[in-house]
C-alpha cells in the first residue's frame, strides 16, 4: 500500500483556504455543474487563483449570472460559459469537438442525486448517465488536451454514498432489480471513483493525475429531490457551506503535492482511509478496485460507442 496522503487542510478549510498563495496563471480550468453550490466555489478559487476557468453548465442563463457575480470580486478574472447536458451525450460530443488548446484541470462536479425512475434519450438509467457516462465522455474526449497541458488534473466527485453500493456489471440501468434510488446513486458514486482509478493508470504517463473525492455534505440543488422521508432516513450529517465542500476537490485540482499521485479517494481535505464497518466514512475496497475499474472504463466505452461518441 502506499503511504496515506495527508494535508495542511481538514473539514473547515475552504476553497479560498486552499488555493492561497497560489499563482494559477495561465492554466485552463474546465468545471461541469458550476452554476450553482461546490461547483460555483470552486469556480470562484480557480479564478481568483488566475486561472481561466469554462463554467459548464445545462443553464447557460445561470452560469452567466455566477460568472458575473464572480467577476465581482475578481475583475481581472477570465471565465466563459459553455452549455454541456451530461444526459445527452450529443452535447457532451459537441463540447469536446468544439475545445482547443490545452486544458489543465478538469472537475467533473455536475451531478444528480435520488430522481424519479428515468432513463436518458439512450435508455440509460440517469443518475449512472449524468454522474458517470457524461463525464466518462467528456474525459475521454478531452485526453487530447489535458494530455497537451503540463501537470493536468483530473478531479471526479464521489460520495460518502458509494458505500452502499458497487456497480452493478448485470444491471447498470436497473432493468432487471427493484428501483431504488438510493443505491442507484450509490452505484453512480463508485463509478466516478472507478473512472479516477483508471484514468491514473492509463493517463499517468501522458502527465494527468486523476484523484477522487468526497466534498461533504452540502445543502445544495443536488438534493432537489428527496422528499421529507428520504431526509429523514439520511444519516444526521454535519452539513457545511458549499465553501467548505468546494475546498477537496480544489484541492485535487491544485495542490502542488499531489502531482503525480493519483488513483486515490480524498474526504475531508485528505487521502481518506478504508471504511470500516458502522462508519459513514472512508473509502470502499469496492470503489478502489482495479479490476472493476479497467472493466467499467470498457463497458462505457462500448455504451457510448467505441470511437466515445454516442450512439445514433
Amino acid at each position: 500500500m502506499a503511504e496515506r496522503i495527508t494535508t495542511p487542510f481538514d473539514v473547515g478549510s475552504t476553497a479560498a483556504d486552499v488555493v492561497a498563495g497560489l499563482d494559477l496563471s495561465g492554466r485552463r480550468a474546465l468545471v461541469t455543474g458550476a452554476s450553482s453550490g461546490i461547483g460555483t466555489e470552486i469556480v470562484r478559487a480557480l479564478a481568483r487563483a488566475g486561472a481561466e476557468v469554462t463554467l459548464a453548465v445545462r443553464d447557460t442563463g445561470a452560469g452567466e449570472q455566477v460568472a458575473r457575480e464572480i467577476a465581482v470580486g475578481a475583475p481581472h478574472a477570465a471565465l466563459r460559459v459553455v452549455h454541456l447536458d451530461l444526459s445527452d451525450l450529443r452535447s457532451v460530443r459537441g463540447l469536446v469537438d468544439a475545445w482547443s488548446g490545452p486544458l489543465h484541470i478538469l472537475v467533473g462536479n455536475a451531478g444528480v442525486a435520488f430522481p424519479p425512475r428515468r432513463y436518458t434519450a439512450q435508455g440509460l438509467e440517469t443518475q449512472f448517465a449524468v454522474n458517470h457516462l457524461g463525464h466518462h465522455v467528456l474525459a475521454t474526449g478531452l485526453h487530447p488536451a489535458l494530455s497537451a497541458a503540463d501537470d493536468a488534473r483530473l478531479v471526479t466527485l464521489s460520495s460518502v454514498a458509494h458505500l452502499a453500493a458497487p456497480v452493478d456489471f448485470d444491471d447498470l440501468n436497473f432493468r432487471k432489480r427493484p428501483w431504488n434510488a438510493a443505491l442507484a446513486y450509490g452505484q453512480s458514486k463508485t463509478a466516478t471513483a472507478l473512472f479516477a482509478v483508471e484514468a491514473q493508470r492509463r493517463w499517468a504517463a501522458d502527465g494527468i493525475t486523476a484523484n477522487t473525492c468526497h466534498p461533504g455534505a452540502v445543502m445544495s440543488n443536488l438534493g432537489r429531490h428527496l422528499s421529507p422521508e428520504d431526509t429523514a432516513g439520511m444519516p444526521d450529517y454535519d452539513f457545511r457551506t458549499a465553501e467548505q465542500g468546494a475546498a477537496t476537490p480544489t484541492l485535487l485540482a491544485t495542490w502542488p503535492g499531489l502531482e503525480g499521485k493519483g488513483g486515490r479517494y480524498f474526504e475531508d481535505g485528505n487521502e481518506a482511509p478504508r471504511h470500516e464497518p458502522g462508519q459513514e466514512s472512508g473509502v470502499a475496497d469496492h470503489a478502489l478496485d482495479p479490476e472493476a475499474a479497467e472493466r467499467l472504463w470498457l463497458v462505457s466505452d462500448v455504451i457510448a460507442g467505441h470511437d466515445g461518441r454516442a450512439q445514433e
